[in-house]
């Protein structure tokens, strides 16, 4: 999923639900997609949610031209790829739960009910987060089953493009870091760990590692990071210059399986052990080759998702009100038989148009 979830950033715009009160004049309905409607206020949030997007980058002003011209194009796209994950029967219900409760351990939260409150006092409906991030988590799954899996990248293709690149696969000296941090970072509704009672609780970890424990079963069970602890402390790889200088200077002059002393920084008192330490240099292939394979993976994904897309459309039942574009159409697409764009809108699933058929396998 590592791989579909960025595509999918490019793909779609997160949709953020809206409420429309009683005293409401009925939403403007500009697009129909089988039994489920896109109104002018869905349009206007990712319009809105793009403008976020954009406002840091360089040529934001070219970039949001360009993107705004595709968004119902996303909209449609990303109301197919629902609608198939329900007719495949595709559920992210536990995914979800399981997403929930990392974000949950990563902001050091103790229930659900305190994520939930988070959220409330950032401004967030937390059923529209879930409801967003389940949405996310279905269309990423439909991407990877029903199209992604079929792609394949042959040890030739790998091997082809080593050779025309070899230059982009210059290696800077790196390190992979393992951790064990005792924090001293208030917790909600918690005071502040005491510095001394942490740094001597790190001390003493230190101790244990010196005199032969496991480096990783004791991170596993004495470190404070939520994220890494389960891992046995692994942090990953870190190339030259991307570790702050007074770390940097410290682990760059370890070998593999050495550790540092105990460590002071904002979050805490950290120990760290080098697990690999690598020199400068060119990649070879099978260090490139994983690379190489996610490049090839997303040439080759985005006109297949793309092609996947047009089959959706030709095989579904869209409407869009004249003034309004759809980028991604297909010549062969029909309207339904029977418009219903100037009746009443009724909530999503009433009065809806059944598909021409099962969509055939891609």
């Amino acid at each position: 999923m590592h791989r579909i979830s960025k595509l999918f950033c490019i793909l779609t715009i997160a949709l953020a639900a809206g409420s429309v009160s009683a005293q409401t004049v009925v939403e403007e309905i500009i697009a129909r997609v089988n039994d489920g409607i896109i109104t002018r206020s869905d349009l206007q949030r990712s319009r809105d949610q793009l403008q976020q997007d954009t406002k840091q980058q360089q040529n934001a002003t070219e970039d949001f031209a360009t993107k705004e011209k595709n968004l119902l194009r996303d909209l449609i796209d990303q109301k197919l790829l629902i609608q198939q994950a329900k007719e495949e029967g595709i559920s992210v219900d536990n995914d979800l739960i399981k997403r929930l409760d990392e974000i949950r351990k990563q902001n050091h939260l103790e229930s659900m009910e305190d994520l939930e409150k988070a959220a409330k006092e950032q401004g967030v409906s937390f059923e529209d987060f879930k409801d967003n991030m389940r949405n996310t988590m279905l269309t990423q799954k439909v991407i990877g089953q029903d199209v992604g899996r079929r792609i394949q990248i042959t040890p030739a293709e790998v091997n082809k493009y080593y050779e025309a690149h070899k230059a982009e696969f210059k290696a800077p000296e790196s390190v992979r870091l393992a951790e064990i941090l005792v924090s001293t970072e208030a917790k909600p509704n918690a005071p502040a760990p005491d510095a001394a009672a942490a740094e001597a609780k790190a001390k003493g970890l230190l101790e244990q590692l010196k005199g032969g424990a496991s480096f990783e079963e004791l991170a596993k069970k004495s470190s404070d990071d939520a994220v890494s602890a389960p891992q046995g402390g692994d942090l990953g790889v870190f190339h030259k210059g991307e570790l702050a200088p007074e770390l940097e200077s410290v682990v760059y002059a370890l070998q593999p399986g050495q550790m540092t002393d105990v460590l002071r920084t904002k979050q805490g008192f950290i120990i760290l052990k080098v697990i690999e330490h690598k020199p400068e240099g060119v990649m070879t292939e099978k260090e490139a080759e994983n690379e190489i394979q996610e490049r090839l993976y997303y040439e080759k994904l985005q006109p297949a998702v793309r092609e996947y897309l047009t089959q959706l459309r030709e095989e579904a039942y869209i409407d869009i009100k004249p003034g309004y574009v759809d980028t991604g159409a297909s010549p062969k697409q029909t309207k339904p038989i029977v418009t219903t764009a100037s009746a009443t809108p009724g909530p999503e699933g009433t009065n809806k148009p059944k598909r021409k058929k099962k969509l055939g396998v891609f």
